[in-house]
């Protein structure tokens, strides 16, 4: 079993959820706004992971990869050039983007190390990368950890904390890494946009920024 299948089977399943969770959708762009440039539109972008385009098309992001056709054909319903292929081996030349996005995919990966080293050979140097996680120590943590086996796209995703994702950016070479929160209630529990706070731990969906350092990265 491929680890997207069912994101090709209930491709549409998964982008009704923005929809029935707006509050908490409308949440986490905020909190990733937090770290995105001004004209976004004007820099060379790529989403990896990029589903049905959800979080590409809010912020203009160009590029999309993704391994699952459906979502991908959905994605470009919405605008983005959708690239079919898998994190930990991208189809691009190195140094070919100034933004690399990466949204609650991270944790879906074969290897997730390895993907970001892969994200930092196709960044240019100075390059941005903004990652959206679902934070496992935080809060709620524990309650998304405990009912991932009951989800049709959670059941093979290995949560990961900010602290770890921070430490393997330090590791491939990035440097200004900035981090922000929110959702600090269960989805289904959020009536209102939140507004993002500083650091971690409190909110389960946080948001980690990165610069790849000028030198001292090998791609």
């Amino acid at each position: 079993m491929k680890p997207w299948e069912a994101f090709e089977r209930y491709a549409e399943e998964y982008d009704s959820w923005y929809e029935k969770y707006k509050p908490a959708y409308e949440s986490e762009l905020l909190a990733l706004k937090t770290f995105f440039p001004e004209n976004p539109g004007n820099l060379r972008t790529l989403e990896i992971g990029a589903g049905t385009g959800r979080f590409s098309a809010p912020f203009g992001i160009v590029y999309g990869l993704e391994p699952a056709r459906p979502m991908a054909k959905i994605a470009e319903k919405r605008g983005m050039r959708a690239v079919l292929g898998v994190a930990e081996s991208l189809p691009f030349k190195r140094h070919s983007f100034d933004l690399i996005l990466i949204v609650a995919a991270l944790s879906l990966f074969k290897d997730p190390v390895h993907a970001l080293h892969e994200a930092a050979r196709v960044l240019k140097p100075g390059g941005q990368i903004v990652i959206g996680i679902l934070d496992r120590n935080s809060l709620y943590g524990d309650f998304y950890e405990s009912r991932k086996k009951e989800g049709s796209f959670s059941s093979e995703a290995k949560f990961l904390s900010t602290a770890e994702v921070s430490g393997w950016l330090i590791q491939l070479g990035f440097e200004e890494i900035k981090t922000c929160q929110t959702l600090f209630k269960q989805p289904e529990k959020i009536e209102r946009i939140e507004l993002p706070q500083k650091g971690s731990g409190t909110g389960s969906f946080a948001v980690i920024s990165a610069r790849k350092t000028f030198c001292g990265f090998v791609d």
